[in-house]
């Protein structure tokens, strides 16, 4: 066993990134047209050298347009960001948006007047494609699991593998009594004559608590799986995260008899091809 661990040490990888995860083109594409007539008319602003009396003109022909100049700062709405004003009161960014005269205090304050002024940008929807592909690599480390499970599940299809993805516990009976109060979303679940195998797939470049965690759930749950006759748990996880969580995870092999990685994980694909 100790032998077996400190080979799937060894196997672990730096990353599962390949170049087309890096960034979410068609994401990116989708969020600036959402706004781009707006980033449009806010165009007006740039090289005017009274800003105050341009914001107004802009405001009195269409006021809308303002609510999107959060992302000109890289800041979504959704976020609801906070700062402190002037007066030291916590206020929402948003706030700046009902009057011309806070959106003049805005653009001085974060220095976008000078921005527009000096045209350092002469088109803000180019400028805010710059932005989202910024606040897109952001989003990276959430993309991580679902690169994983893509990378399985690419494998599982082209190896013909019997699968489903994203199987809630409660399909199977038997497991839900096995699991009791503990409720699953399992990332596949491979069909064979024989054994229904509950997969679950993870990549971890990074430390923190996370792979902690996941490896003390896991040691838990598996057991419980394999008790039910015709089922088997099955993990497959990755990345060099696990260095730092090697504890958890050696304890996890004890209780987990198939847990692979994406060196090892064609061994679990042979066996379902039988």
């Amino acid at each position: 066993m100790k032998k077996r661990f400190e080979e799937f040490i060894g196997q672990l990888k730096e990353t599962h990134f390949s170049l087309c995860d890096f960034v979410d083109f068609p994401k990116v594409d989708k969020n600036v047209a959402a706004i781009s007539i707006k980033l449009n008319q806010l165009n007006y602003l740039i090289g005017k050298p009274d800003i105050p009396a341009a914001v107004k003109l802009l405001w009195d022909e269409n006021s809308k347009v303002f609510s999107v100049l959060n992302i000109l700062i890289a800041v979504r709405d959704k976020d609801k960001k906070k700062c402190v004003d002037e007066n030291g009161n916590l206020v929402l960014l948003s706030d700046y948006f009902k009057s011309p005269e806070s959106v003049v205090e805005f653009l001085n304050a974060t220095g976008l007047s000078n921005v527009f002024q000096s045209q350092q940008v002469t088109n803000l929807v180019d400028y805010v494609y710059g932005v989202e592909v910024g606040l897109d690599t952001n989003a990276r480390k959430n993309r991580s699991g679902h690169i994983m499970e893509r990378i399985v599940g690419e494998l599982f299809h082209v190896n013909n593998l019997n699968f489903e993805r994203e199987v809630p516990s409660k399909r199977f009976p038997d497991i839900v009594r096995a699991l009791g109060t503990d409720e699953k979303r399992f990332d596949f679940v491979v069909h064979t004559p024989e054994t229904t195998y509950l997969v679950e797939a993870n990549f971890y470049s990074g430390g923190g608590s996370k792979p902690n965690e996941t490896a003390r759930s896991y040691t838990n749950i598996g057991p419980k799986i394999n008790s039910v006759p015709g089922y088997e748990f099955i993990w497959i996880t990755d990345g060099h995260g696990w260095h730092k969580a090697k504890n958890k995870l050696e304890e996890a092999f004890l209780h987990i008899p198939r847990i692979y990685n994406l060196t090892t994980i064609y061994d679990f694909i042979d066996s379902c091809k039988g």
